[in-house]
């Protein structure tokens, strides 16, 4: 389960909406989503949170590059919504490396075989690409400094990290509205 939001910041304070993330395929997708919401180019919080497991936080401010802090990069990856948040560039990947089909190992499995060594990798690519993976927060954990959340705040915050940004940024009440 997962809770997504948009949070538009405008001149009479923040302005909340809950938003679906079933459309959204790449960062792209959730950067114009986040755009829509704020005609007047001003800053937009995507705020996602799966389950306890992790959080995101993408900033959007206008035209500008989204800029992302995920809490636990190894949690978000076995989620759809966190791949999109776990570009290459954010995990400081080579966006080349691990793309090309002719470097995957195929070891028959593919067939329907079953494959009964446990110590191995499943052949699938998922086992490789996941230890390239960080345990753990990546991304601008400075993403929310000057609207006010620390990058140690930003570090500590688990269970319901939504609901603590909300807080910190004064719209918790906006926010609730929507959840």
């Amino acid at each position: 389960m997962y809770f997504a939001a948009l949070l538009a910041r405008t001149e009479d304070g923040w302005e909340a909406s809950d938003t679906e993330l079933d459309d959204v395929e790449t960062l792209s997708d959730l950067a114009d989503l986040a755009r829509e919401a704020s005609p007047d180019e001003d800053t937009v919080l995507v705020l996602i949170e799966q389950e306890d497991a992790w959080f995101g936080v993408v900033r959007v401010d206008g035209e500008d590059d989204p800029r992302i802090y995920v809490s636990d990069a190894a949690a978000a990856a076995r989620s759809s919504y966190g791949e999109i948040l776990l570009t290459d560039e954010l995990l400081g990947r080579d966006p080349d490396d691990g793309d090309d089909l002719d470097a995957l190992d195929l070891d028959g499995t593919e067939d329907g075989e079953a494959d009964g060594d446990d110590e191995s990798d499943d052949g699938d690519g998922a086992a490789g690409a996941a230890e390239l993976v960080p345990h753990g927060p990546v991304g601008d954990a400075q993403v929310l400094d000057d609207l006010g959340v620390s990058e140690k705040e930003l570090r500590s915050m688990s269970t319901d990290a939504v609901t603590e940004i909300a807080e910190s940024l004064g719209a918790s009440e906006t926010l609730e509205t929507v959840r």
